[in-house]
């Protein structure tokens, strides 16, 4: 027995790297899980049905269930077909694991508009069209007077949550990833959705190319960049145990889990009435004195 028995778990960008690693996790807690991948380059370059099939191939070999799908989830009728294929194989859906994307790394007065369109797309859109549509499933069942007990789990990243210095397009996608995450948990509690992020640290082939020293696997001892150490939250997120639990963006590298503390109201200053500009400098350097320092950028040196 596992803790997601009998759930149906869709999993994007699953080919390889943290995808693989989560749809093996969910097939050995006995979940039924969907495969997706575009099976795309770490660039979003071509297209392949092998990365999907490769996986499934692997649950099925391990005694699990599990089906291939190819489609595009930054497309509104891709992402459609997604959700379907949960539903037509195993009879429903009760969780959805955003995780596909890839990377087009620049300094921002180096960047094109195609490299930022391209990124924000696939990461930002192609966490907001499956979301939509898995949402709307849930809507349905709920207001047809079936339990709906479904959970939505996406991917940030430290990038997301403190920026990274010639990641731009990629922080800003990852970011936006973290508010569409607490608004999906405020708007979906109705429907009995829960909605979490988590922002992990590992070895894919993203990273393995922007942070080479940092993922390069250690010749003994704990591989605390091991993609499988992200896994386990994510299952647990996936489960019923996790009904409670929703608008948290969790951050998970090697043994490590965290709770992500973001943005809060902090120090301010009524003066009850309109400031002048001039008045502002010394009010603004005390607020500053007393908030906290922000965690430095991600790249940004010493």
């Amino acid at each position: 027995m596992g803790i997601c028995d009998g759930r149906v778990v869709i999993v994007t960008g699953a080919g390889g790297g943290l995808g693989r690693a989560h749809a093996l996790a969910f097939a050995a807690e006995g979940a039924r899980v969907v495969v997706n991948d575009i099976g795309t380059s770490r660039e979003g370059e071509g297209s392949s049905a092998g990365p999907a099939q490769s996986v499934v191939d692997e649950i099925v070999a391990a005694g699990g269930e599990a089906v291939a799908n190819t489609d595009d989830v930054a497309d509104w009728d891709g992402a459609e077909a997604l959700i379907r294929t949960a539903v037509g194989a195993f009879g429903g859906l009760d969780v959805l694991v955003n995780n596909a994307g890839f990377l087009r790394d620049r300094m921002l007065i180096s960047m094109s508009v195609d490299e930022w369109d391209a990124v924000t797309r696939v990461h930002l859109r192609g966490h907001f069209c499956p979301l939509r549509h898995a949402g709307a499933h849930w809507r349905e069942q709920s207001k047809a007077g079936k339990a709906v007990d479904a959970r939505i789990i996406n991917t940030s990243s430290g990038a997301g949550l403190m920026g990274s210095v010639g990641q731009g397009n990629y922080s800003a996608a990852k970011a936006g990833i973290v508010g569409l995450t607490l608004v999906a948990a405020a708007e979906l509690a109705r429907y009995g959705v829960t909605a979490n992020a988590i922002a992990p640290a590992a070895r894919t082939r993203m990273t393995e190319v922007a942070m080479p020293d940092m993922m390069r696997k250690p010749e003994r001892g704990f591989d605390a960049m091991a993609p499988e150490n992200v896994s386990p939250l994510v299952v647990w997120l996936g489960s019923s145990e996790s009904r409670d639990v929703t608008g948290r963006v969790f951050e998970v590298e090697g043994g490590i889990v965290g709770v992500a503390d973001g943005w809060q109201h902090g120090p301010r200053v009524d003066k009850g009435e309109r400031w002048a500009p001039g008045e502002l400098g010394p009010v603004v350097r005390d607020l500053l004195e007393k908030a906290p320092v922000p965690t430095p950028v991600y790249g940004a040196g010493g």
